[in-house]
């Protein structure tokens, strides 16, 4: 384990890795590698397999394998892959930390199973993470340890940095005071950064969020280059504007897309030549007239991310 280059890794942004789909439902691999090698020279730090857009709720168990090897493969060294777990008992969990492991796997999210409202508690939240962490490095996602609430959740964050665990970063997926207070927790002790929009990143920077799971990177790279160069002038304004102008139009239109924002990425991505727009049944995929809107919305973003790079030159 490289501490260092994982953490450096998810210090920056991050490319969430989308399982794209041939029309008849097999997982498209040849445009899984294409994507990866977009988002690695687009300038992803590390690129992240998780259970919400890497759609493991549609994968079997023998996919989600079958995935991350062929993410790590092809990434080939080149950067930081975070694999991720689905919402697995403590012994399957841990026996797909031991294949990740010998994948080349960097680090390891960790998903929990949960059917009702106290079927966890902070000590089997804790003991899962241990368990899991004796074959990976670990990441904690900040939303599924605070099932309980958000006390709860700074609880069980609090006991795995106790005792040593070997957790090197930490995932925001709730935004507001409750990941706010999580990232001044543990700041010191794992890389934390931000899942959403840029402007949840802004929300949790001052109180030491260190990167941010980008959008853009995945198919339109000047955006996240734009921001990232913005954030580390500590240019709030330039950061704003790009947040303003870019990414709020663009989460309003795709989050109002038919089938939401999976959908849409998947469209994208098959407007940008990397894969096709299928999703698996029973997920919708868009039809040629929303097709025909996400070209309008991209032609529409290029034209004002120029005009905003016109404007610093």
């Amino acid at each position: 384990m490289d501490r260092q280059r994982i953490q450096t890794g998810l210090a920056g942004p991050i490319a969430s890795i989308r399982t794209p789909f041939t029309r008849d439902g097999a997982i498209d691999y040849d445009a899984l590698r294409r994507m990866v090698d977009f988002d690695i020279n687009a300038g992803a730090g590390a690129l992240l397999l998780t259970w919400g857009d890497s759609l493991f709720a549609v994968l079997s168990d023998r996919e989600i394998a079958d995935l991350t090897r062929t993410v790590v493969e092809s990434a080939a060294g080149r950067v930081v892959v975070a694999a991720c777990t689905g919402r697995w008992a403590t012994p399957q969990s841990v026996e797909f930390a031991a294949c990740c492991r010998e994948f080349g796997a960097d680090i390891l999210q960790v998903f929990l199973p949960q059917w009702y409202p106290g079927c966890l508690n902070r000590q089997t939240m804790v003991d899962h993470h241990l368990a899991i962490g004796r074959h990976m490095p670990v990441m904690v996602n900040s939303a599924e340890i605070q099932r309980n609430g958000a006390a709860d959740g700074l609880a069980v964050a609090r006991e795995l940095i106790e005792r040593g665990a070997p957790v090197l970063a930490m995932k925001a997926d709730v935004t507001g005071e409750y990941d706010r207070k999580m990232t001044s927790l543990i700041r010191n002790s794992w890389t934390m950064f931000a899942g959403g929009q840029k402007s949840f990143h802004m929300d949790l920077g001052p109180y030491g969020c260190r990167g941010y799971l980008s959008t853009f990177v995945t198919f339109m790279p000047e955006v996240s280059s734009a921001y990232w160069r913005a954030i580390g002038e500590e240019d709030r304004p330039a950061a704003v504007r790009i947040i303003e102008k870019i990414d709020r139009p663009f989460f309003e239109e795709i989050l109002a897309m038919p089938g939401g924002f999976d959908a849409a990425m998947h469209g994208i991505t098959e407007r940008c030549g990397l894969t096709e727009r299928w999703r698996r049944a029973p997920f919708t995929s868009l039809d040629d007239e929303a097709m025909e809107r996400l070209g309008g919305l991209l032609d529409r973003l290029k034209s004002i991310m120029g005009e905003i790079q016109h404007a610093t030159d």
